[in-house]
């Protein structure tokens, strides 16, 4: 599947910075939503955004996520912020993280 198209220029990759370890690593970010969910490589620590932000890369990288980046965040992740909701599609890759993580 070709990645979609993104008017202007953005940075594709992060540095994420764990806040529990201190482990850093370069990722390339999803161009298509908001990634609620990561798991540090170094301690395996379920990091979620901080309130305010709508994804990992805003909260713990060194680069904002695309969609910030070019102006058009997502609408599901900034109607949830500070409101104790998970967006709907950050639910639906928990859920599909759990599945593998028991498989």
């Amino acid at each position: 599947m070709a990645e979609p198209q993104m008017s202007g220029s953005f940075e594709p990759s992060s540095t994420l910075t764990c806040p529990q370890c201190g482990h850093q690593s370069k990722d390339l970010m999803p161009t298509d939503a908001c990634q609620y969910y990561y798991d540090c490589k170094g301690c395996g620590a379920l990091l979620k955004p901080l309130p305010g932000d709508c994804c990992v890369y805003c909260s713990f990288g060194d680069v904002k996520c695309p969609p910030i980046q070019m102006s058009d965040c997502c609408g599901g992740c900034t109607s949830t912020i500070g409101s104790g909701r998970t967006p709907p599609l950050a639910r639906r890759r928990r859920t599909r993280h759990m599945e593998l993580e028991t498989n």
